[in-house]
């Protein structure tokens, strides 16, 4: 597979998220079926790995940590791995999706990288994001710890995920960012504004739900059904029966261009992302092998400059649905 550098780092043009394995997507995935599909994953060409202490089950809350710790070990030093501090789930709410809990506290943090580097197996994590912020800790007092375990060679670079322009800078005015990771897909646009920042700093933009939860394969329908208690996409307003004609114009967008293309929606969805920047690197998730090729595929469609310019305009004009994630 093609290679992007973001940041100080090189990796596969298109990332694998691994949460879903684990968490949010119904039921765990055994550590035998995963472990395959991981290794599977570097056979095709995939060179980097997300993941977060947090990405677990009830009985298991690093279960996805171990998973990747376990399959990758054999292969460490041909792949990136990233994973991400600061949060964790209230699994007592009785709400799904579990409400959230920062903590960036340095005692965490210094708990948390120990923690991280023996599920992973490994004695470093090569991109270690801070998972949400913190409001009782700076940005800065974050950052200044980042720079601590980069010079430790516990972690080679550090990001920020799902922040403003403002908290960037004072990030990387600090030790500097390697990656931003934030929501982004046809559907979910409004960090689009932070382009111009990433650029001038150098800092790459690793996209994290590029398909809108799987939305945007065009695999699911009004029909499609979900497990309440396992599974996040039964209460996405994206993935709700009347949502499926609010996106019909959008569905038909992609459908169309693939079908010109021979290719896929989901090809289609992610090449026009790997097309607006060459330091973006989306990791959509998977549990099969068949949409691992295919999401694979992707780094290798190209658009022009005419057709992104069409999708890109009509993205800004044809109605849609709400996403998860959405402010408003």
């Amino acid at each position: 597979m093609k290679t992007r550098k973001i940041g100080n780092l090189e990796v596969s043009a298109i990332g694998l998220g691994c949460m879903g394995m684990s968490h949010a997507y119904g039921e765990a995935t055994n550590m035998s079926e995963a472990t395959d599909l991981l290794r599977k994953a570097a056979e095709i060409g995939y060179t980097f790995f997300d993941t977060a202490e947090v990405y677990g089950t009830p009985d298991n809350p690093h279960h996805n940590e171990e998973l990747l710790g376990e399959a990758l070990k054999p292969i460490r030093d041909k792949v990136m791995i990233a994973t991400k501090f600061g949060l964790s789930f209230n699994t007592k709410s009785g709400q799904i999706p579990y409400p959230l809990i920062a903590d960036s506290r340095p005692q965490t943090i210094r708990q948390s990288i120990e923690g991280s580097l023996r599920r992973l197996q490994t004695d470093h994590i090569d991109l270690y994001y801070q998972h949400q912020q913190d409001p009782n800790v700076p940005v800065e007092d974050v950052a200044g710890l980042m720079g601590d375990l980069i010079k430790e060679g516990k972690i080679l670079g550090w990001g920020l995920s799902e922040v403003d322009e403002a908290t960037i800078r004072r990030a990387h005015s600090v030790t500097p960012v390697t990656a931003i990771q934030n929501r982004y897909s046809m559907m979910a646009r409004w960090y689009e504004n932070l382009f111009p920042v990433l650029e001038e700093l150098g800092i790459g933009f690793v996209a994290f739900s590029p398909l809108a939860n799987g939305f945007l394969s065009d695999r699911y329908n009004a029909n499609s059904t979900f497990d309440k208690s396992t599974d996040y996409r039964a209460s996405m307003p994206q993935f709700q029966a009347e949502s499926y004609q609010e996106n019909q114009k959008l569905l038909e967008l992609i459908r169309n261009i693939a079908d010109d293309r021979n290719t896929t929606p989901a090809q289609i969805s992610l090449a026009w992302m790997l097309a607006q920047e060459p330091w973006i690197v989306p990791i959509p998730g998977t549990r099969k092998v068949t949409r691992l090729e295919e999401n694979a595929g992707a780094a290798s469609v190209e658009l022009t400059p005419q057709e992104i310019e069409t999708i890109n305009r009509q993205l800004n004009n044809i109605p849609m649905s709400k996403v998860f994630g959405q402010k408003n």
